[in-house]
């Protein structure tokens, strides 16, 4: 049986003054993973993407993290020693390249934009519906409790006009950002 590959469209936004605005918090973090709900321990636990825990120690995932300027031996020794880890990431002369697995909340529920503003790329979807809502409304409050999120900045020589994202089986995210040429524009 051979693997599925989909082209994602990546979105590309100037970030929404409403989007991300409610902050996860440590405190708040620990409590609503306290939950006895297999879903929320699949998105946020340890190894996912989606995690704050990801790096070793809290950090809110939708605040933009400048992922390439770390090696993933490095960052995730504490969850390679254990196998926990789904993500991996590097950079090559051509780009840099993240791959992660997905949690299982949906077909093809992921979405990624680019913020071309900030050079922040950001990976979301959600994991639960809204009850009579817009689409979407879930990312300006408290997000956590329907979807996931993962802001990451992007380097300087980014070329953000030619990002690819692919998903493999519904579950492998891949996302390549080719680096500038010289004379390329990345304003």
């Amino acid at each position: 049986m051979g693997s599925s590959k989909k082209l994602i469209e990546v979105l590309t936004d100037e970030q929404s003054p409403h989007k991300w605005c409610v902050s996860l918090g440590e405190e708040v973090f620990k409590r609503f993973f306290s939950q006895v709900n297999p879903t929320v321990h699949k998105v946020f636990g340890d190894g996912s993407l989606f995690s704050p825990m990801l790096f070793g120690k809290f950090f809110d995932p939708s605040d933009a993290f400048p992922l390439w300027e770390f090696e993933s031996d490095i960052l995730l020794s504490h969850l390679r020693s254990t196998n926990q880890s789904t993500v991996d990431w590097c950079q090559t002369d051509e780009g840099y390249i993240l791959k992660a697995e997905i949690p299982g909340t949906g077909k093809n529920n992921i979405e990624v934009h680019v913020d071309k503003g900030k050079k922040v790329v950001e990976i979301s979807g959600q994991w639960k519906q809204q009850k009579d809502s817009k689409e979407n409304v879930w990312r300006c409050g408290q997000w956590w409790e329907y979807g996931y999120v993962r802001r990451l900045e992007m380097h300087e020589d980014a070329d953000w006009k030619h990002i690819q994202a692919h998903i493999y089986n519904d579950i492998f995210l891949e996302i390549q950002i080719p680096k500038c040429k010289k004379g390329c524009d990345v304003a």
